[in-house]
């Protein structure tokens, strides 16, 4: 293909950009307009990437064109496993504040040890929470971080999925999860007494 690339990492290939560490959602940054990145930092061993199509691509209005790319790694092969393994050293496990726990690698959550039965969206709007502890989060700012730009629907989709996660969470820990009436939500550890 003509619009393909195939890079193998090699340890002799000059590097602009020092790989940032592997912590779930944490390798995602914005680039610089004239930072120089080396995709080959990012991509395991015999990985190919090519322009993904134009119509699978959000836009915005008013915005010019968003730019994609798709990874094709060899069957077989794990990409983010192995890419952790041939660029990025290991990144230590962060360390849990409150009751909850939350694995991004393994897509587990749990609660005082106890592992929690949640859907993708729950799983996705509990770890986003737990990630940015007394931080205030409006509805919209849930809606287009957690579900996307593509996702049609409101707040009170948020609400929804609020009240489900504060079931699961049980009575106990429900109220971490507290509600800022007229704007959003945040989550509050329990301070230890």
């Amino acid at each position: 293909m003509a619009n393909s690339r195939s890079f193998t990492a090699s340890a002799s290939a000059p590097t602009a950009l020092a790989a940032p560490p592997l912590t779930g959602r944490g390798r995602l940054r914005a680039v610089d307009p004239d930072e120089v990145v080396h995709i080959t930092d990012f991509l395991p061993p015999g990985a190919t990437w090519l322009p993904a199509p134009q119509h699978t691509l959000p836009t915005l209005p008013g915005q010019p064109p968003m730019v994609g790319y798709l990874v094709l790694v060899p069957a077989g092969q794990d990409p983010v496993t192995a890419a952790a393994e041939s660029v990025l050293p290991e990144a230590p496990p962060a360390p849990a504040q409150g009751p909850i726990r939350i694995d991004s690698v393994q897509r587990a959550a749990e609660v005082d040890g106890n592992a929690l039965d949640l859907t993708y969206l729950e799983f996705e709007l509990l770890a986003h929470l737990v990630a940015h502890p007394h931080r205030v989060h409006t509805r919209d700012q849930l809606v287009t971080t957690v579900w996307g730009y593509g996702h049609v629907g409101d707040g009170r989709t948020v609400d929804v999925h609020v009240a489900r996660l504060r079931r699961k969470l049980g009575a106990e820990h429900r109220r971490t999860i507290q509600t800022v009436r007229r704007v959003g939500y945040k989550y509050a550890p329990p301070t230890p007494r």
